[in-house]
């Protein structure tokens, strides 16, 4: 968004009435692709691409890749590691002046979106075993650490009426995800469906993601999943604001 277009926004916002901000739902796709390689019986890795809209599909949200490698302890413990690299649509931000009985009396500053980068560390323990005939059941625990580097952002003052440049610092978030899952697989069924849920947590649950799937298996190399899933926010940190949302979501694989 150029200059002027953000002024005239600026100027409309101005006029409005103030109002506090609130949380809602909005829906988004999300689209994968990925490559897979075994090295031996225990060892494989594999690369990713993601794509990731919002604001009811109409707006790109994230485009992300990743390399990562698996290796196998046990028969039913599993060890991964990846590097992911973000490119994020931060969401625009809006703070308002207060009365001195907590109403909001004006806007004070708004923030447009932009474009960044992060960069994500992972790794994860995964305990998979069949619990019951064709039912499986497994639990992954995963350590997540994402640090944003520095961004020069701008952002609208209405106290006095003009852009001003601000730096966003940069900044290291370490997260614990916790999975679990359970799955009907069925020696010789090409399709798979699943149920999990996964909780953010960082001194408190900050999400939760709830997802119904299914994998299908195509061929011995080509398979494809798709899935609908409900994340929740809950104490999410004012600075990575997320309403709560529905996404839809496609992937497919590729194993040589």
């Amino acid at each position: 968004m150029n200059t002027s277009k953000k002024t005239l926004v600026a100027l409309a916002l101005t006029c409005l009435a103030p109002f506090a901000a609130y949380s809602q739902s909005e829906g988004g796709l999300l689209l994968s692709a990925g490559a897979e390689k075994k090295i031996d019986k225990k060892m494989s890795v594999d690369i990713e691409a993601t794509f990731r809209t919002r604001n009811d599909f109409k707006t790109l949200d994230r485009w992300s890749g990743g390399v990562g490698i698996d290796y196998k302890l046990t028969k039913w413990l599993k060890a991964d590691a990846a590097y992911n690299l973000l490119y994020d649509n931060n969401r625009e931000k809006i703070t308002y002046n207060y009365a001195a009985d907590g109403s909001a009396t004006g806007y004070n500053n708004w923030r447009p979106s932009y474009w960044g980068l992060r960069h994500r560390l992972k790794a994860s323990l995964t305990f998979d075993h069949k619990v019951w005939g064709d039912i499986r059941l497994s639990l992954r625990e995963r350590w997540q650490y994402t640090y944003r580097p520095e961004k020069e952002t701008e952002r609208w003052d209405f106290d006095n009426s003009k852009w001003e440049t601000k730096m966003r610092s940069g900044r290291g978030k370490n997260m614990l995800r916790s999975r679990l899952q359970v799955e009907f697989d069925k020696k010789g069924l090409k399709i798979k469906p699943y149920a999990n849920i996964e909780f953010y947590n960082k001194m408190a649950i900050e999400k939760i993601r709830y997802t119904v799937g299914a994998d299908f298996k195509l061929t011995k190399q080509h398979s494809f999943g798709a899935f609908y899933r409900y994340q929740q926010a809950k104490n999410t940190d004012p600075d990575d604001y997320e309403p709560n949302m529905h996404y839809l979501g496609l992937d497919y694989k590729f194993k040589f």
